[in-house]
């Protein structure tokens, strides 16, 4: 998720979470799959192998993340949990009505929720342009991606501590 000036905010928890995978994806995790292609390369025919070729597949996958979170991790807002006063913003827990239909999401990044199953929704998306700055019990209205006007009720608005 990105805070209204583009710049990404994470909590201070998912800060701590993601360095933590950088330092294992790009110390002992990149080594080990340095050593795998190595010991591939070793038996001879590259063109055949399999496992150096899954291992280099590996490999460009790992370099990819590491990018990936050192420019995140580089540009981020780090904050505290956003506080508990109902109000929609980066870091809570919507839970709402949309369209009629009961819907729960994080209004963030990705990142911001980790590994969980809970969907997540940018405040740059139109929904969550719509929703920022309002507070349960609104009702409010957008434009979706296909012209049609939608409209949320929020039903609770919480801090998220995933």
């Amino acid at each position: 998720m990105a805070t209204t000036n583009g710049t990404p905010w994470l909590t201070q928890a998912a800060y701590d979470r993601l360095k933590n995978e950088l330092d294992e994806i790009s110390g002992p995790y990149r080594q080990e799959i340095v050593d795998r292609i190595e010991a591939a390369r070793d038996e001879g025919d590259l063109r055949e192998n399999a496992g150096y070729h899954a291992a280099r597949e590996e490999q460009s996958k790992n370099e990819g993340r590491i990018q990936e979170l050192k420019a995140l991790l580089e540009n981020a807002e780090v904050g505290e949990a956003a506080a508990d006063d109902g109000i929609v913003k980066p870091g809570m827990l919507i839970e709402c009505k949309l369209a009629g239909n009961a819907m729960k999401f994080i209004l963030g990044s990705r990142e911001i929720a980790g590994d969980g199953n809970t969907e997540v929704y940018s405040v740059a998306s139109p929904l969550g342009a719509a929703i920022e700055g309002h507070k349960a019990g609104d009702t409010v209205s957008y434009t979706a991606p296909n012209g049609k006007d939608i409209q949320v009720e929020l039903v609770s608005v919480t801090p998220y501590d995933g």
